[in-house]
């Protein structure tokens, strides 16, 4: 099979490997199709530190082609999207349903303490517990489920109820499943800040009530004139002046969230007089649990989100370094990556 490795701080290769065979517990998927993630973006340049030669993509969908012999409930044929966090299931954080946090958890592609192999390639591994099927379900909507389970997880975690009033700071792809994730809750009204023209229209395609440009003034005092604070005031672009504006545009006993991921070294100044005296909580959301994904493959198979709307691109494995250097410059929205295509 053909599968695209990282080798190297920015050096990516598409290697010639054996087509690989499923443990008893797992499935082999051969690949649709896998988003190209911001995480794809630090492994690559080195700012996520991890052992190469590595296959990433952790958000994928596919078709099952052969299962182990333990494995129940799937078969040969079905159309599947992947959940790319393998817990340990033996920790207290997997005890208590928090499998994201997993002191142990295996990673697919992506992100974690232990990683394995991804889906930049033709085929893919995976236990058969983190399979859900698609049924009829494009691959290029069903591979977001991952980034999907991540917004419904991140909207768990917002404490957002009906009605609520939300200020998201972003409006790239995460951004603008977010904002459909928590229209679907019946949040209103929903502003959104987005330097991007095009990303802003789709925001107010997309339910968005108020849509500001932040290079035309304080994006905190337009908001804050069209709707006033906000109960949740959600950061998704990973950098502290953002999560400044979230945390400022956040009301009494409200929440700030962030949900971008800034740099490691970042940090961040609060009075923590506000923090007690006005009952702010200030959050963080990561990565996504099992209930998540099944909820997000439940919304896109019965068309709650529009995920076509998202994609900008359809790519093959040797496109995959070209699709970074868009993404430094905010270029488009989601890169997907067809195995298959080009050869």
């Amino acid at each position: 099979m053909r599968a695209a490795a990282l080798t190297d701080v920015g050096e990516m290769e598409v290697q010639t490997r054996d087509r690989p065979t499923p443990n008893p517990d797992e499935v082999l998927v051969e690949v649709g199709a896998c988003g190209v993630c911001m995480t794809d973006y630090h492994m690559y340049h080195g700012s996520f530190d991890v052992e190469t030669p590595l296959v990433l993509g952790h958000e994928s969908a596919g078709t099952v082609v052969d299962v182990g012999d333990d494995v129940r409930g799937f078969e040969r044929g079905d159309r599947v999207a992947m959940n790319p966090v393998v817990p340990c299931n033996a920790c207290s954080a997997c005890k208590r349903g928090d499998t994201h946090l997993c002191e142990n958890n295996t990673s697919i592609g992506g992100a974690g303490e232990t990683i394995i192999d991804g889906a930049f390639a033709e085929y893919v591994r995976v236990p058969a517990t983190n399979v859900e099927s698609v049924g009829d379900l494009p691959f290029r909507e069903a591979a977001l489920a991952e980034p999907l389970a991540c917004c419904v997880h991140g909207a768990d975690r917002s404490g957002v109820r009906q009605g609520d009033s939300v200020a998201i700071i972003g409006a790239g792809p995460i951004g603008l499943m977010l904002l459909q994730t928590l229209s679907n809750r019946g949040a209103s009204p929903i502003a959104v800040s987005e330097l991007d023209p095009d990303r802003r229209e789709l925001a107010a395609e997309l339910g968005a009530d108020v849509v500001v440009d932040p290079a035309e003034g304080d994006p905190v005092e337009a908001i804050r004139d069209e709707i006033g604070e906000v109960d949740a005031g959600i950061e998704v672009v990973g950098k502290v002046p953002t999560i400044e504006q979230a945390h400022e545009i956040t009301a009494k006993g409200g929440n700030t969230l962030i949900f971008g991921v800034p740099p490691q070294d970042a940090t961040l100044e609060v009075n923590p007089f506000d923090i007690y005296f006005e009952e702010v909580d200030l959050r963080g959301t990561y990565a996504l649990n099992q209930e998540s994904f099944e909820r997000a493959v439940s919304l896109l198979r019965r068309g709650r989100i529009d995920a076509d709307a998202l994609v900008s691109e359809e790519i093959g494995l040797d496109d995959i370094p070209a699709a970074f250097d868009r993404m430094a410059d905010a270029q488009g929205l989601k890169k997907i990556v067809v195995p298959g295509r080009g050869q």
